[in-house]
């Protein structure tokens, strides 16, 4: 922490590694209020946070020097709300004005820091850990820190198939490189909502096959057929790593075509059905009424799993879903005891159907365009796959109970 404490601006890896350990953290936001109501930057517990859009800093305008300006206005109207005892980082879109910001904070005496790339670079933040070591065996969780989606690496024997992949493939074929294995399958639960898939891109990259399941080639809402090649999931279809077999379970509810993986009989790679404290919701293809009593049924197939089955979500709502070593992962014993969704769905069908229906978080008017671009229906500029993809993802029940 002594060697951070000397400079004045922090890397998005460098938040998430304060978030992941709690530390006393303050954050300055000088964002638009629509834009910090949408997406605030949040950790393992509280994050205090103030928002503080840069334009009202700006009515002190005698001063030549912007930061000047900040100063005042700061000490003025806003110092009562700052803490002297913990970090103050100021937040900005791009991290421009809010380098400004944060030095105005120093100028006034406070420990103050820049988050360098702003929100931008906190969204594309990715971080690479292994879940499971045994061996030539290794499972890497990937995941997208600001907007809770996770995607796996699944290598053995210098061979790898990578589940879920997210926007950004340059970091998978990056990693291959560094660990020296060849990626030889690409696989996709369903067809996201939250985020754009790698699967297409990472495919063309690498040659490797991608695969979806055909239920969910089709937009839910628009009914056109997806304009990309993929290879047809089914229920048991089975792909073989190193040593290792991937087995494929067609579990409908989240999606027509969600489908979770199973590896060496002990690994459930769940997709969008089971997280760490909460289900999937089932309406995002504008059925939830007609596919809640789906997602029923195929939790309660995964239920008969045995207790020690390592679940491996395709989501997490908070960070301190994360255990001790910041990852998202959990014994299904534990979570058919502590996950209310789960809970729910050992009961019978119309009692599910009734919590579901009433715990549905709102609809996100950019999933359908995100459902068309993962369908290959729509080639957005990388601008607008960013604009798509800003925010945490609401394909849990969770984010309801949570607010």
């Amino acid at each position: 922490m002594e060697e951070r404490a000397q400079s004045t601006e922090w890397r998005a890896r460098e938040l998430y590694e304060h978030l992941d350990a709690g530390d006393s953290l303050f954050v300055l936001d000088v964002r638009n209020e629509d834009e910090f109501e949408s997406w605030k930057i949040e950790g393992r517990g509280d994050v205090p946070t103030l928002n503080v859009p840069y334009y009202e800093m700006l009515e002190v305008d005698e001063h030549d020097d912007v930061v000047d300006s900040f100063a005042e206005y700061l000490a003025g109207k806003v110092v009562e709300e700052l803490p002297r005892d913990a970090s103050i980082l100021a937040v900005c879109a791009k991290g421009d004005t809010s380098e400004y910001v944060a030095e105005a904070l120093r100028r006034l005496g406070f420990d103050a820091f820049n988050l360098v790339g702003g929100t931008a670079a906190w969204g594309d933040f990715y971080r690479f850990a292994p879940v499971v070591e045994e061996g030539s065996t290794k499972v890497w969780q990937v995941s997208r820190s600001a907007r809770g989606c996770l995607s796996y690496v699944l290598v053995d024997g210098g061979e790898a198939v990578v589940i879920d992949p997210l926007r950004h493939v340059d970091r998978y074929l990056e990693l291959a490189e560094r660990e020296g294995f060849e990626i030889r399958r690409i696989l996709d639960t369903h067809g996201h909502a939250d985020h754009i898939s790698g699967g297409p891109k990472l495919a063309a990259a690498t040659g490797a096959p991608y695969a979806l399941h055909p239920y969910d080639a089709i937009h839910p809402l628009d009914v056109l057929p997806a304009r990309l090649e993929y290879d047809y999931l089914k229920e048991g279809r089975t792909f073989e790593i190193g040593a290792l077999t991937l087995r494929s379970l067609h579990v409908p509810g989240h999606t027509l075509g969600q489908v979770a993986f199973l590896a060496d009989e002990r690994w459930l790679f769940s997709g969008d059905s089971i997280f760490i404290d909460s289900i999937a919701r089932p309406d995002l293809g504008g059925r939830g009424e007609t596919w809640a009593p789906l997602h029923h049924a195929a939790l309660r197939r995964l239920l008969e799993l045995p207790d020690e089955t390592l679940v491996l979500p395709g989501h997490f709502a908070h960070l301190d879903e994360a255990d001790a070593r910041g990852l998202f992962a959990a014994p299904l014993g534990r979570l058919r005891r502590e996950n209310e969704g789960l809970v729910m769905a050992a009961k019978e069908r119309e009692e599910f159907v009734r919590y579901i229906l009433a715990s549905l978080p709102r609809f996100p008017e950019e999933y359908v365009e995100i459902k068309r671009v993962n369908a290959g229906l729509v080639q957005p500029s990388e601008a607008r796959a960013s604009e798509l993809e800003i925010g945490k993802n609401v394909c849990a029940l969770a984010d309801v109970h949570d607010g």
